[in-house]
């Protein structure tokens, strides 16, 4: 581990599986913490079994290492142990006191049982951060229920305002195609154990809970949608492919087919695409030359745009708008996502060594720091690799030990 990073001497305890809250412990991870993950004997995260597609071997054979995995556990050492074992929740108990963080998702309640909720860790390690990433949080009518990311993305309220919009074919709420609550969640969650870290520093050295909700932060992500219903008592419509503030802020259709996404909201921009689609009188023009005015004839504006883009192809079209400094960008696909030359000048997809198929192509953290760059990417480890390293090194124990451990069924 590089020492010289900003979490350098931080130990972190990964309890989780699946992805909002392995995507914190990654982050943390990146960041230069020591994350240790516990995984269950014999299956480990259940993530690691959602493929296809599976990494393939340097044979072209898949392994078992499901891509999904792969996306939120690199950075991390990999034990297997059985908190339901009576010598495996010691063994957690032992690891927790000599964490700085712990991370886990189960259900509320469920580690009590076992001695490893926050009152019992908190007892032996004061300051002992633990973070708990559910899916309705630790109380409340709901705190029992199980739920997965489109769940949240229909309870929150997402989906309603995502979509076709009414009256169009194919009108009604849609999912946003990614885990977006998850990811969302992971980001509010790694937020708020550096927020607690810190206090911990400057509060002589105390711990806390984290209670994260994956409903609470996907209501929390509506922002102005939420705001503005809030002011006004009016959901926001759906408008698919449109925005919500200047006007055009829309996806329009070309010659080829393709698709564009533009955005005009300063009286600059709508200059510049009136004199690019050669209407320059629509600078000018009542309806159109202010903001509110084209809010106001939203659909006289994307009629009279959509029409003039379906003239010629999607590649002149961009090269003529970014000549007047109009922010336009072709509605990639992924093979166009990694293709882009300002995605590639940013390293925004690096490789790194792994034991199976060699080399693994993975997506580097986007956050850059002038003095401590995140450099260190470790490949997302194999089911308990590093069980012995981490009972040795860790936690002091003999081969004996650790042997004794396996022969009870903890490790």
């Amino acid at each position: 581990m590089n020492r010289d990073t900003p979490l350098s001497g931080v130990r972190v305890l990964d309890l989780s599986r699946i992805l909002a809250a392995p995507l914190t412990a990654q982050l943390l991870g990146d960041l230069g913490a020591d994350v240790i993950k516990v995984e269950r004997p014999g299956s480990g995260d259940d993530s690691r079994t959602y493929g296809p597609p599976f990494l393939h071997d340097r044979d072209g054979d898949p392994t078992t290492e499901a891509g999904f995995y792969l996306s939120a556990n690199r950075n991390k050492r990999s034990i297997t142990v059985d908190h339901a074992v009576p010598e495996g929740a010691d063994v957690i108990r032992a690891l927790a006191q000599r964490s700085d963080v712990l991370i886990e998702n189960f259900r509320a309640g469920v580690l009590a049982k076992y001695g490893l909720d926050y009152e019992t860790l908190h007892q032996l390690n004061p300051g002992l951060v633990y973070c708990s990433i559910t899916g309705y949080g630790q109380d409340g009518p709901y705190a029992d229920r199980p739920g997965y990311d489109g769940v949240f993305q229909a309870m929150s309220g997402m989906m309603s305002v995502s979509g076709i919009p009414d009256g169009e074919p194919g009108a009604g709420p849609m999912k946003v195609g990614i885990s977006m609550i998850d990811i969302l969640t992971g980001l509010y969650a790694g937020n708020a154990i550096l927020a607690a870290l810190r206090h911990r520093e400057v509060a002589g050295g105390a711990g806390q809970h984290i209670d994260l909700s994956l409903l609470d932060c996907g209501v929390a992500s509506l922002s102005h949608f939420a705001q503005n219903y809030l002011v006004s008592g009016a959901a926001a419509p759906r408008r698919g492919n449109g925005g919500f503030g200047g006007i055009p802020s829309q996806t329009f259709v070309c010659a080829d087919g393709a698709e564009i996404f533009l955005v005009a909201s300063t009286p600059r921009q709508w200059e510049g695409v009136a004199k690019v689609i050669g209407r320059p009188e629509l600078a000018h023009d009542e309806r159109f030359a202010t903001v509110s005015a084209r809010i106001a004839h939203r659909e006289l504006v994307l009629r009279t745009l959509d029409e003039v883009f379906r003239t010629r192809p999607s590649s002149q079209w961009i090269a003529e708008l970014e000549a007047v400094d109009v922010p336009v960008s072709p509605v990639n696909d992924l093979d166009g996502v990694f293709a882009n030359p300002q995605v590639r000048h940013r390293g925004l997809r690096t490789a790194i060594a792994h034991p199976a198929s060699g080399r693994v192509d993975v997506l580097r953290n986007p956050i850059r720091f002038s003095s401590t760059p995140i450099e260190d990417y470790r490949t997302p480890p194999t089911l308990g690799e590093h069980t012995d390293e981490v009972l040795t090194d860790v936690l002091g124990l003999r081969q004996d030990e650790i042997a004794r451990l396996a022969r009870a069924g903890a490790i």
